[in-house]
């Protein structure tokens, strides 16, 4: 199994590069990672647990970085992991005042 994100700055229609992301199974760290130039950060290889997982990204750190404030010191994307076959991408929208996840590809 993998799991990896994609953060997207939804107003500069950029990508989100240098955020620190955390996975997390129950409150165990599993993981963390900082998303490259693209916005992309694996965080796992091969198998984990089948269960409740926990992307929490930094975007309090990250906004202040550029300049910029925001509502969401932190963002936390819960999601179930019932197949630790498959690969888990769970991308981030990304603005000052809002979110969006969903399961990708």
């Amino acid at each position: 199994m993998s799991i990896s994100t994609h953060v997207l700055d939804a107003v500069l229609g950029r990508p989100a590069a240098g955020m620190t992301v955390r996975l997390f199974a129950g409150d165990a760290l599993l993981a963390e990672g900082v998303t490259d130039g693209d916005g992309r950060c694996r965080l796992a290889e091969g198998a984990t647990v089948i269960g409740i997982h926990r992307l929490a990204f930094a975007t309090g750190p990250w906004f202040t970085e550029q300049g910029r404030g925001t509502f969401y010191p932190e963002v936390v994307l819960t999601f179930a992991v019932l197949e630790p076959g498959d690969h888990h991408h769970v991308p981030l929208l990304l603005s000052p005042y809002a979110y969006s996840t969903y399961r990708g590809s």
